[in-house]
């Protein structure tokens, strides 16, 4: 461990899983949250949350989760039930629909309906079998697209979106334009910590000529 200009180095090859992981989910900040339904072969529901996460392409549009399976190897409910039917939705989680995410990330046995735990409304799915969490602001439904082996017990699925269920009130089927306020997003933090995005922002990019009038005017006015 150096220090350099006030920041801590860690080399990875030096820290054990555990330590790697606690300084990814630290840094690595905020994660979107996955809340993934799924279907087993014989039609069994399951539900996780999944905040190593995140949307990598739009054309074509791949989504990516990762999964941690088992030590020796079995495969969570989720990872087994993409393998097999390779199907999945994605539900983007609001403020509202927190305590019911945790519910579904207890690790119960397969026999265990987590949407049904959790109190959750589900409607079929529209392009895949997965059903469809209502409460959430945003589902999208995805065929699977890759699965990449990373580690003995540990996976990252790509997933290609067919198609975005998105709250009536959040978008304007118009333009496009989903209002980010009522989407009301959370993300996740280190350890048990969550954050809201209520405090938000724009800024618009320049172009480079934007920017070059902008360096002209600040030397004229330092001239």
């Amino acid at each position: 461990m150096t220090h350099h200009k006030q920041h801590t180095h860690f080399d990875f090859a030096k820290l054990t899983e555990r330590e790697r992981y606690k300084i990814l989910i630290g840094t690595v900040i905020p994660r979107p949250i996955a809340l993934v339904t799924t279907v087993s072969k014989d039609g069994k529901p399951n539900a996780g949350p999944f905040s190593f996460f995140n949307v990598l392409t739009h054309d074509p549009a791949i989504v990516a989760i990762g999964v941690e399976n088992y030590s020796d190897m079995r495969f969570k409910d989720t990872a087994r039930n993409i393998r097999e039917t390779g199907e999945f939705t994605v539900h983007i989680c609001d403020d509202a629909l927190v305590d019911q995410m945790e519910v579904c990330a207890i690790k119960f046995g397969p026999e265990v309906d987590e949407l049904s735990e959790a109190g959750l409304v589900t409607v079929p799915g529209q392009m895949v079998r997965s059903p469809r969490i209502l409460a959430a602001p945003a589902a999208l439904e995805c065929r699977r697209h890759t699965t990449l082996q990373v580690g003995p017990a540990r996976e990252i699925i790509l997933g290609e979106v067919l198609g975005v269920h998105v709250r009536s009130d959040a978008v304007n089927p118009a333009n496009l334009h989903i209002d980010q306020q009522r989407m009301d997003a959370v993300g996740r933090m280190g350890g048990h910590t969550y954050a809201r995005t209520r405090d938000q922002f724009d800024i618009k990019t320049l172009t480079k000529e934007e920017w070059a009038l902008r360096q002209q005017l600040s030397n004229a006015a330092t001239a």
